[in-house]
């Protein structure tokens, strides 16, 4: 058998399995993931909200039940635990897919405020990635305000506008569900330095806020009009120039009574988190202009925004791996058609798929083609790779190195969990939040 290790369980691994056993008949993978669940971000970054792309789970749940496909969860890579130099002694193969575990940062004064986190970290609260500890996100805030104009920001922005009645049937975990239930967030400005045609969600992302209940939208139509493109959306591509409409839409109507109010705007940089009471209080902001190329440029204008809770939406960045080669300038594994490179040279053994390839870029679907091709370049090696003998099981070794491997059945095992813990708090699924939760439900249900 070609044995091969995939170093991670989200769409882009699982996708690097699939692909390896519809080609190869004699292949056996193991998914390997740090943690005891699968799925990555389909299951600890899609908004809980979302059932349409959560039920992609079902899917990926096909290719980790194929019987030359095994799920290894809980076994950390790198410096904390397997050595990436003992996975290749103990596979043919090993593909790093990994993600983009870190976020960008806006480099201003005041960023590091108590109140104001990355947004990837109030999407793991949320979804209850059992790294995120319990937070006081939203105690105490009556504005927040979210950087950046992306589909992560909308998400944030959304979840921050529900209420229990549209919270409560999600899979959100209890602490979440009840400190977002009970918040005071009246107030949500979405930021973005550059214009309305250069935002980057997708329009049924951006149209899926103006059907929050109790929640108004409003665009500024002067701040949206110092976009050209705005102006004249007939040269934009499809999807951009549906955004301006749904923008369009949102100018100019009366203002009504509302529980809470969403304000998209556009043209102003973040320069300072302003502090008050020893916690953010306030963002202030740039104007900004077209430069001409694509930019914008300083005006010299400020504006403050009140803001009890900044959360910064810039982009996922790929972390390194330890023991694997890595550029922090793209914050990717430099690669040849998915080959690692190690001194310039491509590594026979080792490969890279997904956002650690390429960087946090493209939609969950884009991860497929990405797999192809780098399988298409283990494939080619496998002549090669097949010459060397391993030991029986890598099972031995990975436990020697210290790991305590969660087999596909704690993982059903952790499903069922959720769903009682559901059941007793009279929602339908509610996620375990911690570790310990975790493990305790996955060993009861592998012993």
């Amino acid at each position: 058998m070609l044995r091969v290790a995939v170093v991670g369980s989200g769409p882009s691994g699982c996708y690097t399995a699939q692909s390896l056993v519809q080609q190869e008949p004699d292949a056996a993978v193991d998914v390997l993931d740090r943690l005891p669940c699968p799925y990555g971000l389909v299951r600890y970054g899609v908004a809980p909200d979302h059932e349409r792309i959560k039920s992609l789970q079902g899917t990926l749940r096909t290719v980790l039940e194929h019987e030359r496909v095994r799920f290894l969860g809980g076994v950390r890579v790198g410096a904390d635990g397997v050595p990436a130099a003992a996975l290749r002694r103990v596979y043919h193969a090993v593909v790093y897919c990994v993600g983009a575990a870190g976020d960008r940062r806006l480099g201003v004064p005041g960023e590091d405020l108590p109140g104001s986190w990355p947004a990837t970290e109030f999407v793991s609260w949320y979804s209850a990635h059992p790294d995120c500890a319990a937070r006081d996100f939203v105690r105490g805030a009556r504005a927040a305000v979210v950087v950046g104009v992306g589909n992560v920001a909308v998400d944030v922005a959304r979840m921050l506008a529900r209420g229990p009645a549209e919270l409560g049937p999600t899979d959100m975990p209890q602490g979440a569900f009840t400190a977002l239930a009970a918040s005071r967030v009246g107030e949500i400005s979405v930021v973005g330095r550059r214009g309305p045609s250069q935002a980057r969600f997708t329009t049924k992302e951006l149209r899926e806020l103006g059907g929050l209940p109790d929640t108004e939208v409003r665009c500024d139509a002067g701040e949206l009009a110092l976009d050209p493109a705005y102006l004249d959306p007939s040269e934009l591509p499809a999807a951009r120039r549906r955004n301006v409409e749904v923008l369009r839409g949102w100018t100019g109507a009366a203002e009504r009574s509302a529980g809470r109010r969403i304000r998209l705007r556009f043209f102003l940089r973040p320069v300072e988190l302003l502090a008050e009471a020893g916690r953010v209080g306030a963002v202030r902001f740039e104007r900004t202009a077209p430069d001409g190329r694509g930019g914008v440029t300083g005006t010299g204008v400020f504006e403050e925004i009140e803001a009890q809770l900044v959360l910064r939406s810039v982009g996922y960045r790929g972390v390194p791996l330890d023991g694997v080669p890595f550029d922090p300038a793209t914050g990717t594994v430099p690669h040849l058609a998915g080959r690692v490179l190690r001194g310039g040279g491509a590594a026979p053994g080792e490969y890279v798929a997904g956002w650690i390839k390429r960087g946090p870029t493209g939609v969950i679907g884009t991860n497929r083609p990405c797999a192809k091709e780098t399988v298409a370049a283990l494939l080619a090696d496998a002549a090669v790779l097949r010459a060397r003998r391993l030991p029986e099981d890598p099972l031995t070794a990975l436990r020697a190195a210290g790991a305590e491997p969660v087999p596909w059945a704690g993982w059903r095992a952790i499903e069922r969990a959720e769903a009682a813990l559901g059941a007793s708090l009279g929602r339908s699924v509610v996620k375990l939040p911690d570790w310990p939760s975790l493990l305790n439900a996955a060993r009861g249900g592998a012993s």
